[in-house]
């Protein structure tokens, strides 16, 4: 009724009973009284050849009319331009369309790897890092549950066997199941171009040994925590504030940059929460990378850290299931282990150790390892003791000049020029046996007793691989006061 009576007002003539009157836009319709030229123009010409298909099929399904009522050019102008903004939305729909079918059609290509050691899985050679049956794959790749499974090498090594798996470290030459340390180190090279936080761990009983000077290599500008670990391996009564003055001013010298520096240790927890704060407080949304050389002890403080964490965040609760493999096999680690342990965003990532060449890792055969390992508080085995040899009377006259001192198969000191009264002190492992002969007899009882008396090695066939003392190194140890003691910081 309303456009029946809007159709009488606009014309004095009525209209055909087939006709109607189209309006697209009521707000934008201009009405006149009286028949007025219009001229419409527009930035964007269209030519009946040039107009979308739509525009095309609107102006010749409805007759063009007579009179006032007819669709004037500027109605015609309006539609082009409303079709025109139609289509461009439809178009715009259909990419969102696309872009949303595209995402859900992305396939994940990252390679599933062992969450014991970080070697990427695989079903062929057996005695290779990452072996897993192809059974056990098949049903974990069928229930999407890959992250869960542990290679053969880490259970193995999770029951006590030493299974080296660094080519060119503990006598080994290498084999095509081993994995240099220059490609360990290479998985560590994108760091540098990435925004994250780096842990850095040193091992306090071999603080300049596992110290990695050229960190920076690595890491780039990322900020670094100093973490130093195992300090419940120090003599009883140690004073940690005196051990904390040390390192500060050991980095110092060193010429590294850090946020703060923490003494732990992974066995009793000390030192453990102050490090998860510190953490928090600088991830700030980054990925967290714990950093190291081989052997430092970085699987072991991971479990500690999210043992610590787990009592607030549910995060860390469920990745202590899956925790990296420990062992004392350098090279246990071979590839960057992701583990979700943060619920505000950024992963936490355990890496393979950097190999060191001067370390006793790199030489040590892999079964003699863990006689090297501590696992108790160091004690000082004093030097000279009483002697069931019959030296006891050569040591009272002279002293220690003249005689060399065996530290196991590792280490001979040649003792040069000492007062009589001086006595040698040695921090290590318990098993690390001590023995003095005359220095002229030394070159003869080495070559006799490697092996047997001085072990490591074990054994005179790894005695027959070892390759000897190869370093030698002069050594002038000063003191003020006679009654304290001087010390080797080597």
């Amino acid at each position: 009724m309303a456009l029946k009576t809007l159709s009488t007002f606009l014309s004095p003539l009525p209209l055909p009973k087939h006709y109607t009157l189209s309006i697209f836009n009521p707000v934008s319709l201009n009405i006149y009284r009286k028949s007025t030229p219009l001229s419409c123009k527009s930035t964007h010409s269209h030519s009946p050849s040039q107009l979308p298909l739509s525009d095309t099929k609107l102006l010749s399904s409805e007759p063009e009319g007579t009179g006032a009522a007819s669709p004037t050019r500027g109605d015609r102008f309006l539609e082009r331009q409303q079709a025109d903004e139609a289509a461009k939305l439809l178009i715009k729909e259909i990419k969102k369309t696309k872009k949303k079918t595209k995402k859900v059609l992305k396939v994940n290509t990252v390679t599933a790897c062992c969450y014991g050691c970080g070697a990427p899985l695989q079903t062929s050679e057996v005695d290779a890092p990452g072996y897993v049956d192809m059974d056990t794959y098949e049903l974990k790749k069928k229930h999407h549950q890959l992250r869960t499974i542990l290679c053969g090498r880490c259970r193995l090594l999770s029951h006590g066997h030493m299974i080296t798996a660094v080519g060119g470290n503990g006598g080994y030459s290498g084999g095509k199941q081993f994995v240099s340390a220059d490609e360990l180190r290479e998985k560590l090279s994108h760091l540098r171009h990435e925004k994250a936080l780096i842990v850095k761990l040193v091992d306090i009983v071999d603080f300049n040994g596992s110290f990695l000077s050229r960190v920076r290599d690595l890491a780039g500008a990322n900020p670094i925590i100093l973490v130093v670990t195992k300090v419940d391996l120090l003599p009883k009564g140690t004073d940690f504030n005196c051990v904390g003055d040390w390192v500060v001013e050991a980095i110092t010298k060193k010429k590294l940059n850090v946020l703060s520096v923490h003494l732990t240790s992974s066995k009793s927890l000390v030192g453990i929460a102050g490090v998860a704060s510190e953490i928090q407080k600088e991830k700030k949304g980054r990925d967290v990378y714990i950093l190291g050389s081989a052997n430092v002890g970085k699987s072991a403080f991971i479990s500690a850290l999210l043992k610590m964490m787990a009592q607030r965040d549910p995060a860390a609760a469920a990745a202590q299931k899956y925790k990296p493999i420990q062992s004392a096999v350098p090279g246990t680690t071979l590839g960057p282990i992701q583990i979700d342990a943060f619920l505000g965003g950024g992963k936490l990532y355990d890496t393979p150790g950097v190999h060191l060449h001067h370390r006793q890792a790199a030489v040590v055969h892999s079964e003699d390892l863990p006689i090297l390992a501590p696992q108790s508080r160091l004690r000082g085995q004093s030097f000279p003791v009483s002697s069931k040899n019959g030296m006891a009377g050569k040591f009272n006259s002279n002293g220690l000049n003249g005689f060399s001192i065996f530290w196991g198969g590792l280490v001979r000191i040649d003792v040069l020029k000492v007062l009589p009264e001086t006595c040698l002190t040695f921090y290590g492992p318990k098993k690390l046996p001590i023995h003095a002969v005359p220095t002229h007899e030394a070159d003869e009882f080495y070559k006799k007793e490697l092996g047997v008396l001085l072990t490591p090695p074990t054994g005179k066939d790894r005695a027959g691989e070892w390759r000897g003392l190869e370093t030698v190194q002069q050594l002038q140890i000063n003191f003020e006061d006679a009654e304290r003691t001087g010390v080797d910081h080597h």
